[in-house]
C-alpha cells in the first residue's frame, strides 16, 4: 500500500525536478556565449579544460531542447543540433571538431532568424 503513494510521488518529483532544469534559449546564450571571455571563445581559442568542453556541450544539448524565442522551429532544430554536434565532438577530441564547432556557432545565422528583435 506504501508503495502505490510513494513511487508516484517519487516519479512526480523526478519531473518536477527535470523542468527546473530546463533552460531558455536566453539562459544558455548568456552562460555559453556571452562577452569575449566566453566560453565558447575559449573553446574555440584552444584554452578551455576538458570540463570547459562538456559544459559547453551540455549547453548546447540544452539550447537545442529549447523553443526558438522566433522563427520557423525546423530552422532552430536544425541549427542547434548542428551546434550540439560539434560541441560534443570537441569533448570527445575528434579531429576537425573546433572547426565544426566555429561554423556551426555563427551567431549571425541563428540570431538573424530567431532572435527576438
Amino acid at each position: 500500500m506504501t508503495c502505490r503513494v510513494i513511487i508516484p510521488g517519487v516519479l512526480a518529483l523526478g519531473v518536477l525536478m527535470g523542468a527546473a532544469f530546463e533552460m531558455s534559449a536566453k539562459d544558455v546564450m548568456a552562460a555559453a556565449n556571452k562577452g569575449k571571455d566566453s566560453l565558447l571563445n575559449k573553446v574555440l581559442a584552444g584554452k578551455g579544460t576538458d570540463d570547459d568542453h562538456k559544459k559547453l556541450a551540455e549547453l548546447y544539448d540544452a539550447l537545442a531542447k529549447a523553443k526558438p524565442p522566433q522563427g520557423d522551429p525546423k530552422s532552430w532544430e536544425t541549427k542547434t543540433t548542428a551546434l550540439a554536434a560539434a560541441a560534443h565532438e570537441v569533448a570527445e577530441k575528434k579531429a576537425g571538431a573546433v572547426d565544426k564547432l566555429k561554423a556551426a556557432s555563427d551567431c549571425k545565422a541563428c540570431h538573424s532568424l530567431h532572435k527576438p528583435k
